[in-house]
């Protein structure tokens, strides 16, 4: 490959994550300080942002704190019975809440990668769920490429699992970036690009 080349691919891979995310911040900037509830005041659009986020973490400690205790699991349960009647908004509700949940977890639902021969040749990242059925299968789940929200619970003997010493945080990198991320090293812009 020209190191002119080079040097453009290696601008690029630097200078376009940064760019969107920039982007994505003043998107979210531009629309928190947007709220209909402060932007007819007389206030800073840095303040307002300000104001809204300390409101936001606020409301998210008392709600978090209240979930901790028999009120608030009997309020949720009531939550989630009442949206779940309503067609199309229930499977809307539970997607997100489970993103969320897979998203904020600690990784114990994802107890360890795995990998798993699929087709003859082929493997596919799996991650053991910690369950098995009552014929001494292990379910694993394959998160799909490059949202692991999403994917497909399987039943699996024991001996066609492959394990592998790779940690939870590497294998979703992998599978998040659609097998292009790295996170323990570096990746050369050559070895990506190859040699022309």
């Amino acid at each position: 490959m020209s190191s002119w080349k080079r040097d453009v691919a290696s601008g690029l891979i630097v200078l376009v994550p940064i760019l969107v995310t920039l982007y994505i911040v003043y998107w979210l900037y531009q629309a928190i300080a947007g709220l209909p509830f402060l932007a007819n005041t007389n206030l800073h659009p840095a303040t307002r942002v300000l104001l809204t986020l300390v409101i936001f973490v606020l409301l998210v400690f008392a709600i978090g704190y209240l979930m901790r205790t028999a009120l608030g699991t009997f309020v949720e349960a009531q939550i989630d019975d009442l949206i779940n009647r309503l067609p199309g908004l229930r499977v809307v509700y539970n997607a997100s809440k489970m993103a969320v949940e897979t998203a904020l977890s600690d990784g114990s639902e994802f107890q360890r990668p795995v990998k798993i021969e699929t087709w003859p040749g082929h493997r596919m990242t799996a991650f053991k769920t910690g369950k098995t059925t009552e014929d001494g299968r292990e379910v694993l789940f394959i998160p799909t490429s490059p949202n692991i929200t999403t994917g497909f619970v399987v039943e699996v003997d024991p001996d066609d699992i492959v394990e592998t010493d790779e940690n939870v945080e590497d294998a979703l990198t992998r599978v998040l970036s659609a097998g292009f991320g790295e996170s323990e090293r570096d990746v050369d812009v050559q070895d990506v690009l190859g040699d022309e």
